[in-house]
């Protein structure tokens, strides 16, 4: 009996590290998509963790003051969106550095976001906390009651599966989606084609900067998306630097994945079960070494990804066109 009951503890504690690890990757899994789209066409994106963080900042104040999680979703997917095409008419129109370009609206909405906040909240740099009507709450799937008293696979299907939040359902459609689109429409080969030949695209006679931009619409709403998870579904309202570095997390995880979407899946999953395991550390007093440091911790997520990248960012080839105009500059 007491084997039994151990044995179903621990498959309780690993249902539960599974079910944060899925909600977990939500975030990084849009916002890697995210790039996705962008470095595909040939544009760099360094810029992920500025627009989730004007996303986040964006939803959590429309939302607090409109009382709507729609309208929050809505308004966190405008501002990432401004912000895209803000780097496009920068990196696609002018020709300027990408990197620089991304570089600057991070550090953007790193100071605009809580000084906003501030001046229109007067809460320091934060939101007031959300009413249940504005941000999203968990969904619970068709028979997840009835299913969660079977052993496993019920209890597999009622936490695992079902019980997330909208975001978290979008982040996980959005990957099927995307490797269908990149793989299996026109406007994927073209876009695709944009990042790896440009001289291709146009003398087929297609605007390369029109796929490009089009590409940072998507890359806009992806972000949008990631950035409101944080604020109006993992969290309640917006906080100072709530990305805490997600967006390098998924600029991480798509050289990793070596910018193919099931791939950068993986990764996302593998850098969200860290920060799981992370989050259960905290506290906790190993054997002959007491408590670990809450720093070392908190840092287990990003060390992590400086050792993969040191293992394999020299292994993965990006597009070939990354980073370059089009026209070139003469």
């Amino acid at each position: 009996m007491g084997g039994a009951g151990a044995t179903g503890g621990l498959s309780l504690l690993l249902i539960s590290f599974v079910a944060s690890t899925v909600r977990l990757a939500a975030p990084l899994m849009l916002a890697a998509l995210a790039g996705l789209y962008a470095e595909r066409s040939g544009v760099v994106d360094i810029g992920l963790e500025g627009k989730m963080l004007a996303a986040a900042f964006a939803g959590a104040a429309v939302a607090s003051l409109t009382g709507s999680a729609i309208f929050g979703l809505a308004a966190g997917i405008a501002a990432a969106l401004l912000l895209a095409l803000l780097h496009g008419v920068a990196a696609i129109a002018a020709r300027g550095d990408q990197i620089v370009s991304g570089m600057a609206f991070n550090l953007i909405a790193a100071g605009a976001t809580p000084s906003l906040a501030s001046a229109w909240f007067g809460q320091r740099g934060t939101t007031p906390p959300l009413p249940a009507g504005a941000r999203f709450g968990p969904i619970t799937l068709p028979f997840a009651q009835s299913l969660g008293e079977i052993p496993l696979v019920g209890r597999v299907y009622a936490t695992i599966i079902s019980g997330h939040t909208l975001p978290v359902y979008l982040a996980w459609l959005a990957v099927p989606l995307t490797a269908f689109v990149l793989a299996r429409t026109r406007f994927g080969l073209r876009l695709r084609a944009a990042g790896e030949s440009p001289e291709s695209v146009d003398a087929a006679g297609l605007s390369v900067a029109r796929l490009r931009f089009t590409a940072l619409v998507v890359n806009g709403a992806l972000c949008g998306v990631s950035g409101v998870c944080l604020s109006m579904a993992q969290g309640n309202g917006f906080l100072r630097d709530m990305s805490a570095g997600r967006g390098y997390l998924a600029l991480a995880a798509l050289i990793f994945g070596k910018w193919r979407p099931w791939p950068v899946l993986g990764a996302c999953l593998l850098f969200a079960a860290a920060d799981a395991v992370q989050a259960r550390l905290q506290g906790v007093v190993l054997p002959g070494l007491g408590m670990v440091p809450v720093q070392l911790i908190q840092a287990l997520p990003y060390l992590i990804t400086v050792a993969i990248l040191a293992g394999f960012v020299g292994r993965a080839r990006p597009p070939r066109a990354l980073g370059r105009p089009y026209p070139p500059i003469a």
